[in-house]
């Protein structure tokens, strides 16, 4: 594995999210580079365990390495001065999925639990609910999701870059409150549809 700021913190957050169970979506993660810009993207999906495929919930995680910040943090590795602290994107996506009707965007957006999602001293916004209609050939409805993302960066200190535990800490925390949300959003009385059979 390489020692690398990024790839410690997606250790970190995997590490999180495995060690609370989670199931990781079958060739739902993705590490990869824009050749023309540089930037890195991490990209991968969780959902509760025994939920079948596609599961009821997931959550679908984006980290993003910009090439400036990778400027600023092999400044910073050469020893030479910290002039820009270096950042991480963060999305995270909450999909309900299979729902036999449509749901109430407020139900769940309440589920969410009242601690604002956080990495260090950043908060991640949330961004408004997104509601999807399925159709089959015949035009008939045959399923509905919906969607409620937060995103925001996480900025790198000088004091995080010389201390990976401290990183590792608080990408630990947004596993913990991603899971939460997953057992809450678990729990509304929604009805799904079955999962798809092979």
């Amino acid at each position: 594995m390489l020692d690398h700021v990024f790839t410690d913190a997606i250790g970190a957050l995997r590490d999180a999210l495995e060690e609370a169970m989670l199931e990781r979506q079958g060739l739902e993660e993705r590490f990869q580079t824009d050749v023309l810009l540089g930037d890195l993207t991490w990209e991968t999906s969780y959902g509760l365990p025994g939920e079948g495929s596609p599961p009821r919930i997931q959550v679908d995680l984006t980290l993003e390495w910009p090439t400036w910040a990778q400027t600023a943090y092999r400044t910073w590795y050469l020893n030479e001065t910290f002039s820009e602290a270096p950042h991480i994107e963060i999305e995270v996506v909450f999909r309900v999925q299979r729902l036999a009707e449509a749901a109430d965007p407020g139900l769940i957006v309440q589920a969410f639990p009242s601690k604002a999602l956080t990495v260090g001293t950043d908060i991640l916004e949330r961004l408004a609910p997104t509601l999807e209609t399925k159709f089959d050939d015949n035009l008939e409805v045959v399923g509905h999701a919906i969607e409620v993302g937060f995103q925001g960066s996480y900025q790198l200190s000088e004091a995080i870059l010389e201390d990976g535990s401290v990183l590792d800490q608080q990408f630990i925390e947004i596993g913990n409150w991603i899971l939460s949300a997953l057992v809450r959003l678990g729990d509304l009385p929604l009805r799904f549809s079955a999962p798809a059979t092979a």
